[in-house]
């Protein structure tokens, strides 16, 4: 690929390590994980990340695809429901259809790679899992007003999610898993000075998209035993 800038291509583990002595941590990390594809950080790597992830995983599976995409076009409904305008979305919604059409013609790595170092199209399918994120947030909100620091959830939709560049919270994250009905497993290098930390959202379930979080940054991992 002649431009990996916004997701790139994949990359052994190793790229992740410091050189030296390496901690515990690090050497979790490359017991259970054997590649890395990083996410350009621009504050929208979490959504990226998860979008991307999720596509390469169900890319050889037309079902899985063609639920995806039907998800998609039932988030229309949900959008509108929690007060879009449909001229707000349509666009965006369009474009990730139209990625989606292309990974079932394609099946292709490199097709969805291209795609989503398109910087127009790779930010409108950020822009639109900002907004369907903010709309479940809102539906959802006797769940979710329980977890926002805000005068109130609209508020804080409208100014920490649907803003291009805000990095997210947790409960955006929750929201998004739910919203697009994708497990996912959070890889975290803070806290413990000698173990990783991992988070399953929702809780419970079992997680097809595995994630890094390093310095407020989200980069897609993947696991020894699914290579």
């Amino acid at each position: 690929m002649e431009d990996c800038s916004l997701v790139s291509c994949i990359e052994d583990i190793s790229s992740l390590l410091p050189e030296g002595t390496l901690s515990p941590k690090y050497q979790d990390l490359g017991r259970q994980f054997s590649a890395v594809r990083k996410v350009y950080g621009d504050g929208n790597c979490f959504y990226r990340a998860i979008c991307f992830a999720h596509l390469e995983l169900i890319l050889h599976n037309p079902r899985a695809l063609q639920r995806f995409k039907d998800r998609v076009i039932q988030s229309g409904k949900v959008l509108i429901s929690a007060g879009f305008e449909e001229a707000s979305f349509d666009h965006l919604q369009s474009t990730v259809l139209h990625v989606v059409d292309q990974c079932i013609a394609a099946q292709h790595e490199d097709v969805l790679l291209r795609l989503f170092n398109e910087q127009i199209i790779s930010d409108s399918v950020v822009q639109f899992l900002r907004l369907l994120t903010s709309a479940h947030l809102q539906i959802h909100e006797d769940f979710f007003c329980n977890f926002v620091e805000a005068p109130d959830l609209k508020v804080y939709c409208r100014q920490e999610v649907e803003v291009m560049a805000m990095e997210c919270d947790h409960v955006d994250i929750l929201a998004l898993s739910q919203a697009l009905d994708v497990g996912i497993h959070i890889v975290s290098m803070e806290g413990n000075e000698q173990q990783l930390v991992h988070h399953v959202i929702p809780e419970g379930v079992d997680p097809s998209v595995h994630l890094l979080y390093q310095a407020s940054h989200y980069n897609i991992l993947y696991q020894r035993t699914r290579l």
